[in-house]
């Protein structure tokens, strides 16, 4: 009888460890989880609350869930959290929901993710910069809005992923989706009205934080070649071999002096460590980096040296493919313009 508790015992042990992907990622990446959607939703309340110092902090943990809610999608999208993909697929779902780009689902989200890193290019289904060309009276728009650092382009990436199943017969089998979830979350909004207008009106401006914030970092990921094409349709790897994708490939850290800084992102600036090796989870990142790094500094962009080159090439930035070059020494980001409608929850 020993024996067999014992042995049931170890059978409990592996079942509860085979959780998660790797034993150490338990406490993180509970921590993570339960912060982006418990966070998320206890954000609505502040922003409701009478006192204006509970709404301003309503909207920053608003803006910083959704923040890490998307990279949690990141995550998800590599199976770095959890040890089935099931689990995986099912947190994916979840967050996606809570950074606002649930209308694509979460697998459509990784299979574009995925070609990425094998294709080694910006993959993208919508070319925003042809749509902005053909019309005259949006573009005005977006560089108007842009200019006042308004994410206008991320916002038409975002609305497209809505739209095109209406209009496009090729998307036609998503639009189910895409209507259940337009009535689900306009209908929660309302919901939302219904107590305080307020709320509604600041979990928009956390919103416009979260889009400005992922563009910010997705800009200067990479200086890859980017490609519009179906999401199902192969394209040549013509030359992008594994030393191009890291030639071409920056990390963008919150901060150098103060690594911890950088779980702010769940360490998505260290982004050339997660290029080299993609199945690493977020939290072993910066050793990484340092492993792989540790005699360069070109790998890494610290954030005071992009905000100045994301401020003046923010006009730039919207038509221009080319994404510029990084020099080296002081100013180095001068010349790297960045990228636009690069990320990975709008590209499908």
């Amino acid at each position: 009888m020993g024996a067999a508790t014992h042995g049931e015992g170890m059978a409990v042990l592996t079942t509860r460890t085979a959780i998660w992907r790797e034993p150490e990622g338990a406490l993180p990446n509970t921590l993570a989880i339960a912060y982006a959607v418990a966070g998320w939703l206890a954000s609505f309340t502040l922003m409701a609350a009478d006192a204006w110092w509970w709404n301003a902090l309503g909207v920053v943990l608003c803006w910083h869930t959704m923040v890490i809610a998307a990279y949690l999608v990141h995550e998800s999208a590599h199976y770095t959290l959890f040890a089935t993909p099931a689990a995986n697929r099912a947190v994916g779902e979840t967050v996606t929901f809570v950074a606002g780009a649930a209308y694509a689902s979460f697998e459509r989200i990784r299979h574009m993710h995925l070609r990425h890193h094998r294709d080694r290019a910006d993959i993208a289904c919508f070319d925003v910069r042809t749509f902005l060309n053909e019309h005259a009276s949006v573009r005005r728009a977006v560089f108007a809005l842009e200019w006042a650092y308004v994410p206008a382009v991320e916002i038409i990436m975002h609305l497209q992923v809505i739209v095109r199943p209406f209009v496009v017969p090729s998307q036609r089998r998503h639009l189910p989706r895409v209507v259940a979830m337009l009535i689900l979350r306009i209908g929660l909004l309302a919901c939302l009205a219904t107590v305080s207008i307020k709320a509604v009106i600041l979990y928009f401006v956390a919103y416009w934080l979260l889009l400005t914030t992922l563009n910010f970092f997705d800009a200067f990921h990479h200086t890859f070649l980017q490609i519009y094409t179906e999401a199902e349709m192969p394209v040549s790897l013509d030359g992008r071999d594994r030393a191009y994708e890291q030639a071409n490939t920056y990390s963008n850290v919150v901060s150098t002096t103060r690594p911890w800084l950088n779980t702010l992102t769940l360490n998505f600036g260290y982004h050339n460590a997660h290029h080299e090796r993609a199945a690493v989870p977020w939290y072993r990142l910066p050793a990484l980096h340092a492993e792989l790094f540790a005699d360069s500094s070109r790998e890494l962009m610290p954030l005071p040296e992009l905000l100045r080159t994301f401020h003046r090439n923010r006009l730039r930035r919207i038509l221009d493919a080319d994404y510029g070059a990084v020099a080296s020494g002081p100013n180095r980001a001068d010349a790297f313009v960045g990228a636009h409608a690069v990320s990975f929850l709008t590209v499908v």
